[in-house]
């Protein structure tokens, strides 16, 4: 289904006035712009010092989560690396609103954390689940429940190691005695509110001075910043766990096939959707751009929590790519709707990508919206189409048979339901590789490369 008949989304998000969409580009630029970022952190170390606190990282753990397996093998080298306190929490997953799709995230999570690992010099367990055993699982958290912080960072990764891994013995080997299980519960309570009241709701995030950093995707950002406070213990060590590069140079891709899955909608999306199209005119791959609806539109809860962390998010990933974000103005709804009625007729022109782009950055970097003829027109004609044409055909319905596809290839056949996604396809013999986000455009290039080798 193209939209659900009852959105769960309120209608004012799913198509909201015009009021609402400026109202929200105020907030949101408040929780972006980088010049009040910066006074942010600056009252942030200010009332740090004035307190006399050591540099304080609150790191929340979520057992059963992949990502915070990896985690686990870099936290205790964060710790040692720098000046800061790190204290530990274990919660558990939040679900509700935040995670509506808690069984399919534990799917892709699990299938993620193993193709990322080895690039990032770690490593997941093969023989692993979607989940860990239950036994080990309980055992594990009741391990971890009742140790102090410091040596909850020692034991973390061989205890997270056995326990993927399902290995009871090793588990019971480590010498480490459990707590009682209504302890452990109490525990996993505590951490699970104090990740609450901070204001998150994922797994493997580390809390300092007021932001929030993802596991081992974002570690570089904390890193980069407490670089910056000098509170580093060898300031020439470079990264953790530095991001890979998107480096297609040199390679002949022309044998494999890339299915790009972008949304008009997405913060994400706008960052690296000009990269994507670099990439596969670079390499001369196979390419099918298939554009899909926004989540909320096809009705996968939002809440204002996710929002403000993905705008704020994508700020900061948008400054370390070296593309512009923000102001923005928000394209769900009506707009989204009336460009993707002129997609049909732009890719019978070729120039399908060249709307999607123009949209994106008039949406996302130029902060003009898209929810007015006047509007609309610029994003057609920087796209190099003509009004005139354009306005006798907008709103149409002839779009929907292909968006509807597009949505039920990637949520139904990949199991994905966030965009920006990618599956890679070829040579012969070689399993589809499919990935969901802007921060794994690195690994489609890493694997382009790999399979154009072969």
């Amino acid at each position: 289904m193209l939209e659900p008949e009852k959105n769960p989304n309120p209608s004012l998000m799913v198509d909201p006035p015009a009021w609402f969409r400026w109202a929200v580009r105020w907030q949101l630029d408040a929780v972006s712009n980088v010049r009040r970022v910066n006074k942010r952190r600056e009252k942030a170390e200010a009332r740090r010092q004035k307190q006399g606190a050591p540099h304080q990282v609150h790191y929340f753990h979520q057992l059963d989560d992949p990502y915070s397996h990896l985690t686990a093998q870099v936290l205790a080298g964060f710790a040692s690396k720098y000046e800061v306190v790190v204290t530990p929490h274990l919660i558990r997953a939040s679900g509700g609103r935040n995670q509506p799709e808690l069984e399919k995230l534990a799917k892709w999570a699990r299938r993620d954390a193993q193709l990322i690992a080895p690039h990032l010099g770690l490593s997941f367990p093969e023989e692993a689940g979607t989940v860990p055993d239950a036994n080990a699982l309980d055992l594990a958290t009741g391990i971890l429940a009742c140790l102090s912080p410091e040596d909850f960072l020692a034991h973390l990764k061989p205890v997270s190691e056995a326990m993927w891994a399902g290995d009871m013995a090793r588990l019971q080997g480590l010498g480490l005695e459990p707590t009682s299980a209504a302890k452990a519960a109490d525990a996993l309570d505590a951490g699970s509110k104090e990740l609450a009241k901070l204001g998150h709701y994922s797994g493997a995030m580390f809390f300092y001075g007021g932001e929030w950093y993802w596991g081992v995707d974002r570690l570089f950002h904390l890193e980069d910043r407490l670089q910056a406070l000098n509170v580093s213990h060898d300031a020439g060590a470079g990264h953790l766990v530095p991001r890979p590069a998107i480096d297609v140079a040199g390679v002949d891709a022309s044998g494999l096939t890339l299915d790009f899955y972008p949304s008009l909608n997405s913060p994400y999306t706008s960052i690296i959707y000009d990269l994507t199209i670099d990439l596969k005119n670079t390499c001369g791959i196979q390419f099918n751009h298939k554009p899909v609806l926004p989540m909320i539109m096809r009705g996968v809860p939002a809440t204002r929590a996710k929002g403000t962390y993905i705008v704020f998010d994508t700020k900061r990933e948008a400054d370390f790519l070296g593309v512009p974000f923000g102001p923005m103005v928000t394209p769900i709804g009506a707009p989204t709707r009336r460009l993707y009625s002129l997609l049909p007729w732009a890719m019978e022109q070729g120039k399908d990508e060249a709307l999607l782009s123009a949209g994106l950055k008039q949406a996302f970097s130029a902060g003009i919206g898209l929810h007015t003829d006047k509007k609309m027109r610029r994003a057609v004609e920087a796209a190099g189409l003509d009004w005139a044409h354009a306005s006798k055909i907008i709103g149409n319905d002839d779009w929907k048979p292909m968006i509807e596809k597009f949505q039920d290839e990637m949520v139904e056949g990949l199991g994905l339901w966030g965009v920006p996604s990618y599956r890679l396809s070829g040579p012969d013999g070689e399993p589809d590789m499919a990935v969901w986000g802007q921060d794994r455009l690195w690994l489609v290039a890493a694997e382009i490369r790999r399979r154009a080798a072969l």
